[in-house]
């Protein structure tokens, strides 16, 4: 298979690129860095010529919903409108377990992406995923100095690469519409992970809001659990 990988060059994005690589597919990558700008269009038309899935992981770091509405909004319809042109057979979509329950302005934006996806001329997947095991780290890298203030968020975390694998393994399928969640091994409290890997500084707890401390960002019913638990992850950092 031709898979596309929009936000190809981000954290989940690599990740997927090698995953699909290795399982024999030729692999597109859209972003800024290989000429393709989603926010624009500019260069979609040429990059899909010939695929047959994109995967979606193109991702905006805002707490604001208006931000984060305009820019999945503004990607998923420029990456549609595209591949419909190209005549792509499948869109998959990364999404996050608990998007429809809980009320931030980052979520309002996967919303929208979802519905766009799922209501959109080309057949499509959107796979939930939880917390990523790297989230730990990336809350860490965010906040400068020795005092870091994390959520208490409940939540059972995935390892990035377990997530890229069955976004691939989804592509390779049919579209399935929303699919089942995936989900990390054992349910974990941010502050709690972070201070596996914030050796040395001083963690402080502040509330999450209900639904994220109250099991809010949990799979509700069935899932597929991830294989990496965050011990293992973070053995291997």
């Amino acid at each position: 298979m031709r898979i596309a990988v929009a936000g190809g060059t981000g954290m989940v994005g690599e990740l997927v690129v090698e995953r699909a690589r290795a399982a024999g597919h030729e692999v597109v990558v859209i972003s800024r860095s290989h000429g393709v700008d989603l926010t624009t269009g500019a260069g979609l038309d040429e990059a899909l010529q010939g695929v047959d899935a994109v995967i979606d992981v193109a991702n905006v770091e805002t707490l604001s919903r208006k931000k984060a509405i305009d820019f999945f909004e503004t990607t998923t319809r420029h990456l549609l409108a595209a591949e419909e042109r190209s005549h792509v057979r499948h869109h998959v979509v990364l999404s996050i377990v608990g998007v429809d329950r809980v009320d931030s302005g980052y979520y309002a934006g996967k919303r929208r992406q979802e519905e766009l996806a799922l209501a959109g001329p080309i057949p499509a997947t959107v796979l939930r995923a939880t917390q990523f095991h790297e989230f730990a780290a990336q809350l860490i890298a965010r906040v400068p100095g020795p005092v870091k203030v994390v959520p208490s968020m409940l939540t059972r975390p995935v390892a990035a690469a377990d997530v890229a694998a069955e976004l691939v393994l989804l592509a390779e399928g049919p579209a399935q519409g929303l699919a089942t969640d995936l989900a990390g091994p054992e349910v974990l409290k941010m502050p709690a992970m972070v201070r596996r890997v914030a050796r040395g500084k001083l963690v402080l707890t502040v509330p999450a809001g209900r639904a994220m401390s109250g099991g809010g960002l949990l799979p509700a019913g069935d899932f597929r659990r991830g294989e990496v638990t965050f011990d293992e992850w973070v053995a291997g950092r």
